[in-house]
């Protein structure tokens, strides 16, 4: 944990509103992506699985995601088959879907939990993960934040992304779940990741991203002490005559760019000691929703872990309070 603060402070981030123009074309590009990614087609395949938890149904998913590519998930869930309101969380950076035992919460307080593995990740932190990333880049940077940045085509979360949304394709599909009420949520990458799902799919209720991560790439890129955003000065340090074409792929995939297509209720979370995603970043892409409905919780002494538990406990009242019980 940090410090101290690590940014500007709460006055000066309730004013920060940066300059972030959309790329042209941002719409196009991504219609055309899933597009592409719904017409390779796929199969949404969930599995039992046995085990140790006996009061909830654990079930391996694989969904078709960005190019048709198989991705791994879990959707863990009451017993009953009646449609419930559902809960979709993306991993934080490095991490993978892990074991079900490290996801019981949401479903325990009724609701279906699918949780999405990470392509390529899952070697960091955790129970690990299980999809792998068959598409290539050139030259990066260690870490996942500049493959393939050499354009939006080839960027690696242009995959996780899409990723995201086909999820939510076979999510809102499930008999199990109604689909009018899906949220989205995670923890820093995670959260940048339910930001972007919750701008690109017609199937997200609420959003909750915690300490997003993935916004505000000009700032972040240049003011951030730790990684992962040191990945691309690094990168830049090397490769020092792209950093225009750099930050053009960028914008692309930035939540503070996205979040002015999220007009879901929102709930966020910023940590004012945050040495890994800065505050002001957060902040961001929370003046850019297109959300009526929306409230930023402020963890004025903590980093990186920003709310934890204490976080989930107000995504639980905060969600009742729009989705009802999950099973209504």
């Amino acid at each position: 944990m940090a410090l101290n603060f690590t940014d500007l402070t709460l006055e000066e981030l309730e004013d920060y509103r940066p300059d972030l123009p959309e790329p042209g074309g941002l719409d196009a590009f991504w219609n055309s992506t899933i597009a592409e990614a719904r017409a390779a087609g796929g199969e949404v395949v969930r599995t039992p699985l046995d085990g140790p938890i006996a009061e909830l149904v654990i079930e391996d998913l694989v969904f078709p995601g960005f190019a048709g590519d198989p991705v791994r998930g879990w959707v863990i869930r009451p017993k009953d088959a009646a449609p419930r309101a559902a809960v979709v969380q993306f991993i934080g950076y490095g991490g993978g879907r892990g074991l079900p035992g490290e996801h019981l919460g949401w479903a325990s307080a009724g609701y279906v939990h699918v949780v999405m593995d990470t392509r390529g990740q899952g070697s960091g932190w955790g129970g690990g993960g299980g999809t792998a990333d068959p598409h290539g880049s050139g030259p990066a940077a260690a870490g996942y934040l500049t493959r393939g940045i050499e354009s939006p085509e080839t960027y690696y979360y242009r995959r996780v992304y899409t990723d995201a949304v086909r999820l939510l394709d076979a999510v809102a599909a499930f008999p199990e779940v109604d689909a009018s009420r899906i949220a989205v949520t995670g923890v820093s990458q995670g959260g940048g990741i339910s930001i972007a799902a919750a701008a690109l799919s017609s199937h997200v209720a609420a959003v909750m991203p915690d300490v997003p991560f993935l916004c505000d790439f000009p700032r972040s890129t240049t003011r951030t002490p730790l990684p992962p955003f040191t990945e691309v000065t690094k990168y830049l340090s090397v490769h020092r005559d792209r950093v225009a074409d750099v930050l053009a792929t960028l914008s692309y995939f930035d939540g503070a760019v996205l979040a002015s297509r999220i007009s879901a209720p929102a709930l966020f979370s910023v940590a004012l000691m945050d040495d890994v995603v800065l505050p002001s970043s957060v902040f961001a892409a929370y003046h850019r929703l297109a959300s009526t409905d929306r409230e930023i919780e402020v963890y004025a002494h903590n980093g990186h872990e920003g709310g934890g538990p204490f976080q989930w406990l107000r995504q639980t009242s905060w969600l009742a309070d729009r989705f009802g019980a999950p099973l209504a």
